[in-house]
């Protein structure tokens, strides 16, 4: 029998060396295929990496049409869902230069109401092809320009009859006559009226910048610039009579003018400030100011205050052209405030419900 000799030591080494060195590289091998094929399995599949997909943006097309014709004026493409009316106003333009955004009235349907630039072009479209009527509004003035030209053109012309211009009354009349004190109470109110108007044109009303046809702006202006001329003429003539009553009459007036000048200025600053508190719109509520608690009584106290100032100029210089004036005031505040009050009901009901639109009782 042959004896089975043991390794020496550095034989039993070197055979426990390359044994470990073989698992270690199959441990090794292991570990890193186990790596790669986890690399492989977070990765997918070993394919070129796909061109991400974009969302898609749906576009809309504007077909705009003559109202009265019915032919295409054009067309306006690659309006975003995003736009406005008015975004669509400018594109317009710039296809047709002679009409400026102001000037483009567009609508829905033939016979229906202007659309407000404000109006989200989705919210029309039924289709990605919306149609549209074109109406040209004709020449536009801003609202700020509507009411300046309009309200300083009574300031300036008053003034002239004031101060008797030799083209409008005879000199030798207008020096012998003696100007009542009334004459000169008159021009002060009549100007504290007008640049009134004026300085709440410039700091206090806000316009959301529309527009209003220049033929409006023409109609007013007559109006007040027409009235203004008769009235002044009256009122500064030579021969101008002063009122049946006397001095009483006439402080008693001129308290009550002044009380509706300060009445209307109030209530146009507190309309002015009725949206900033930050929450929920309201109707106004009066406050601790007592020239706004005829908030609690009509729903338009501007108007009522408005109307007061020409009863008492009226009362104050006791002219016909004046009388006239006022009545047609009145007749036009009643119904602006009316239309208004319409649109109080619908959004502030039980708040409005209750309220005369411009005086108590009447209307």
């Amino acid at each position: 029998m042959h004896r089975r000799q043991k390794p020496s030591a550095p034989e039993h080494k070197r055979d426990l060396a390359a044994h470990g060195g073989a698992l270690s590289m199959s441990h090794n091998d292991t570990r890193s295929f186990f790596n790669f094929s986890q690399l492989v399995l977070s990765a997918g599949h070993l394919k070129s990496s796909p061109v991400l997909k974009h969302s898609k943006i749906t576009y809309f097309e504007v077909e705009i049409l003559d109202v009265q014709s019915k032919k295409q004026i054009c067309i306006v493409d690659k309006i975003p869902p995003s736009s406005t009316l008015l975004d669509v106003k400018h594109k317009f333009h710039k296809a047709c230069p002679q009409w400026y955004p102001s000037r483009v009235g567009l609508q829905l349907e033939r016979n229906g109401p202007y659309l407000k630039d404000s109006i989200n072009i989705q919210s029309l479209a039924v289709s990605s092809i919306i149609t549209l009527y074109f109406t040209d509004l004709g020449q536009q003035v801003s609202w700020t320009t509507f009411f300046l030209t309009e309200y300083t053109g009574p300031l300036l012309i008053y003034l002239l009859f004031y101060i008797r211009l030799s083209t409008i009354y005879d000199q030798v009349e207008s020096t012998k006559n003696f100007r009542h004190p009334v004459v000169h109470l008159a021009c002060f109110c009549h100007c504290l009226h007008y640049i009134r108007h004026v300085l709440e044109t410039l700091f206090v009303h806000k316009f959301s910048g529309g527009h209003t046809p220049l033929k409006n702006m023409i109609k007013g202006c007559a109006f007040y610039w027409g009235f203004t001329s008769w009235i002044a003429y009256y009122i500064n003539h030579p021969r101008y009579t002063p009122p049946s009553f006397g001095h009483r009459q006439v402080s008693f007036a001129a308290l009550a003018f002044l009380m509706c000048e300060a009445g209307n200025h109030f209530i146009n600053v507190t309309l002015a400030h009725q949206n900033h508190s930050g929450l929920k719109a309201c109707f106004p509520s009066p406050t601790y100011n007592p020239f706004t608690w005829l908030f609690l009584l009509v729903s338009c106290p501007n108007y009522t205050y408005e109307v007061g100032s020409w009863i008492s100029f009226t009362v104050m210089t006791q002219t016909l052209p004046v009388g006239i004036f006022a009545f047609l005031m009145v007749i036009q505040m009643s119904l602006w405030a009316q239309k208004k009050h319409k649109l109080y009901l619908k959004r502030f009901y039980p708040e409005v419900r209750r309220k005369a639109a411009m005086i108590p009782i009447i209307f």
